[in-house]
């Protein structure tokens, strides 16, 4: 059985549960198995020898979700061939494929986490309430061990942009 962590976060105020352990600056970068698009799945493997921000967000059609992938967008083009920036959500595949192009995204890799909740469950996301992954980032180095976290503590709320993509070019 997985691990709870009751009032582990808020949703305009109200408690929620997170499934999966909260991860920290030093622990080996857990893998996963999310979806690329209906047919081909992604795990950390495939992004061996990269530095990795995995931006999660709740769903790419909310506002802020929305806002935290344009930024991480934007910070991509400058933080060269060395990063990937992946954003993570339970949305289906076809949706994030269809968001991405009407919103422009063409630096971030959008992976669905909606079949398993994988990616969830291992970084400790994964919001029982809601089966959506809870708004955090990660900074996974080249050996995949993990060099920042912010766990958001309000699902509505931004997460801290610059530290993380200072945390990124920390590694460069």
């Amino acid at each position: 059985m997985a691990q709870e962590r009751t009032n582990a976060a808020t949703f305009k105020g109200n408690p929620i549960t997170l499934i999966g352990p909260e991860l920290h600056v030093g622990d080996a970068a857990p893998d996963f198995k999310v979806s690329k698009n209906l047919l081909e799945e992604a795990t950390l493997k495939d992004y061996a020898g990269k530095i990795k921000l995995i931006s999660v967000v709740p769903s790419l059609d909310t506002g802020v979700c929305d806002a935290q992938t344009r930024r991480f967008n934007e910070e991509a083009a400058g933080l060269g061939d060395d990063v990937i920036v992946l954003t993570i959500s339970a949305d289906l595949p076809f949706a994030q494929e269809r968001w991405c192009a009407a919103a422009g995204i063409d630096r971030v890799v959008t992976l669905s986490d909606h079949k398993e909740m994988s990616f969830g469950d291992a970084y400790g996301v994964h919001i029982k309430e809601f089966r959506l992954d809870m708004r955090s980032i990660f900074v996974v180095d080249k050996n995949d061990k993990i060099t920042y976290v912010e766990y958001l503590k309000e699902m509505a709320e931004h997460p801290n942009y610059e530290n993380a993509v200072a945390a990124v070019k920390e590694l460069l």
